[in-house]
């Protein structure tokens, strides 16, 4: 973490001369900093490559100590060629590089014990500033058709799932640095971008048959189920739960309904007559109605219940209510051809009969459900992945308003930037759940910490598409190599220290590729629209649709 630290003075000793002349300070002080006439607080950001830095003192300073007692660093520590003069009787030294410094670097300038002023006095308070000069504007990559640079987003992204897949479970690892800890509801997304990059011609329908085959083998022979429901982290070699946290060691029945939500899409999509597409649709039948929805109403409760375990019960006591990203998880235990719940589960369970609503107005936006502001931006993803939200109601919500204005009100959150975070604006925006430099966070605009998900903006492409290209040209084009990487963009970044991930996410990943594609063509929101039992479990919670 970067910080500006400032050594100063605040205070003068003055003593009188006895030939009744001005007073002249008895030590010789550093008072104040400006570089390109703004002063140096807690932080500057954005300055010029060729900046104007004047340091003020309370004496006149020595210019030829200065020249070695005063230097300006660059990110490697080395110093920086410099040209000095002074102004305002000597009491102002001012410092100019003799070359532009490089874009969006960090930059010292430090004063050393050495320098003296022009009477002979050492300066008695040392220390140094740093700042960070502006980002380089131009493009850092060459400008391609939007079409094409989507490809590239969906092929790039596609390798977390395709090519770093667990080599034994095919599942997706948690993230890029997990090993064998896999999880369940980023395989489900994965999945589904797998039927997306055989859509794109990116590998071939064999290819995505034969691993989601091997990954329902392994689902269905080796990962430990809990009334048929997974956990949410397994371990992709011996299919035993890692547990996500101490007493969330069994089954995580949302990270399921992801896991079911890509399944089901597959089911759909492999709907040929080869004893290979037979055999794979008839596995994810056998895990599709094996998940006991049901029973995690816990004694017959009218809500549905997040996690249970074999020794830890439902310790955990967590309801799965709304408004959120689990609406998918009512949608698909109402549609269980097995295990299904009643109308009032939802009703009670996840609308909370009506409390889910919100109905106030950001931005001048309504917004129909959830916390003020929305809350992150997957709340409006996950569900919709394969859900269509295009017309889509029910007695306690337009859902597509819900997804729309829940993303307009991020975007333009981020716009007016009221924490005054650096880099923020109407090209760079999204917050929802991701890594930060100290961690990991529900970022949203009452948990705006300044971090930026690509994820957020991307993955809201089928509600914001002129916002969202807005922000994958700044992402891309701008940003260029410091989030583009092997596996697509890194999972956040904040400029305003900076700091840039090195981490990749399933679950922030896969909903890049879905969304994209859903924008592009529809695909995964029309093959679930095939799914009957989905359609069916729809009708029965009172949800309307032109596709119903």
């Amino acid at each position: 973490m970067y910080r500006i630290i400032v050594l100063c003075a605040v205070s003068f000793l003055f003593s009188c001369s006895d030939k009744g002349e001005q007073p002249l300070p008895t030590s010789f002080q550093w008072n104040s900093t400006t570089i390109d006439g703004k002063a140096v607080g807690a932080k500057l950001m954005d300055v010029s490559r060729r900046p104007v830095i004047k340091l003020s003192f309370n004496a006149p300073v020595d210019i030829v100590t200065a020249r070695t007692s005063v230097v300006l660093l660059n990110a490697q520590a080395d110093v920086v060629t410099t040209q000095y003069s002074t102004e305002n009787a000597d009491s102002v030294l001012v410092m100019e590089p003799s070359a532009d410094l490089a874009f969006f670097t960090q930059h010292v300038v430090q004063v050393n014990n050495t320098l003296k002023s022009k009477s002979g006095s050492t300066i008695t308070n040392t220390g140094s500033i740093s700042f960070f000069t502006l980002i380089n504007p131009t493009d850092k990559f060459p400008r391609i058709p939007d079409m094409q640079l989507l490809d590239s987003v969906q092929r790039r992204t596609l390798t977390f799932f395709w090519e770093d897949g667990h080599p034994i479970s095919g599942m997706a690892r948690e993230r890029n640095a997990s090993g064998d800890i896999v999880t369940s509801g980023g395989t489900g997304f994965g999945i589904m971008a797998m039927i997306s990059g055989v859509h794109r011609g990116f590998i071939t329908r064999v290819e995505a048959r034969d691993r989601i085959t091997k990954i329902t083998d392994f689902l269905l022979t080796k990962a430990v189920k809990y009334h048929g429901a997974y956990a949410h982290w397994i371990n992709g070699s011996t299919g035993a739960t890692v547990p996500f946290s101490t007493n969330d060691n069994g089954a995580d029945l949302v990270e399921t309904s992801y896991l079911v939500q890509g399944l089901l899409a597959a089911r759909q999509y492999f709907d040929g007559a080869t004893a290979e597409e037979t055999a794979l649709r008839s596995k994810i039948n056998t895990i599709w109605e094996g998940v006991e929805w049901d029973w995690f109403r816990r004694n017959n409760e009218n809500a549905l219940y997040w996690h249970w375990s074999a020794d830890k019960g439902f310790i955990m006591n967590l309801k799965i209510q709304g408004w959120n990203e689990c609406l998918i998880t009512y949608l698909l235990a109402a549609s269980s051809p097995t295990h299904s719940i009643p109308l009032q589960v939802y009703d009670e369970g996840f609308a909370r009969n009506g409390s889910m609503r919100n109905g106030r107005q950001f931005y001048t936006i309504t917004l129909p459900l959830g916390p003020d502001y929305g809350g992150p931006l997957f709340f409006s993803h996950y569900s919709f992945l394969g859900v269509d939200p295009r017309g889509l109601k029910d007695k306690w919500s337009d859902y597509e308003a819900q997804v729309v204005n829940h993303s307009k009100i991020n975007h333009d959150y981020c716009k007016a930037n009221p924490r005054k975070y650096y880099g923020y604006s109407d090209s760079c925006w999204g917050l929802t759940a991701s890594d930060n430099s100290t961690g990991y966070s529900a970022h949203s605009p009452t948990n705006d910490l300044g971090v930026i998900s690509p994820t957020a903006a991307l993955s809201s492409m089928p509600f914001t598409p002129t916002e969202s290209m807005k922000a994958l040209h700044y992402f891309y084009y701008v940003m260029g190599d410091r989030l583009w990487k092997r596996n697509g963009f890194v999972d956040a970044f904040e400029l305003n220290k900076p700091w840039f991930a090195n981490s990749f996410l399933a679950i922030d990943q896969g909903p890049i590729i879905v969304m994209i594609e859903n924008h592009r063509s529809g695909l995964l929101w029309n093959l679930m629209k095939t799914c009957p039992e989905l359609k069916a479990g729809m009708k029965k919670l009172g949800f309307k649709a032109p596709y119903l």
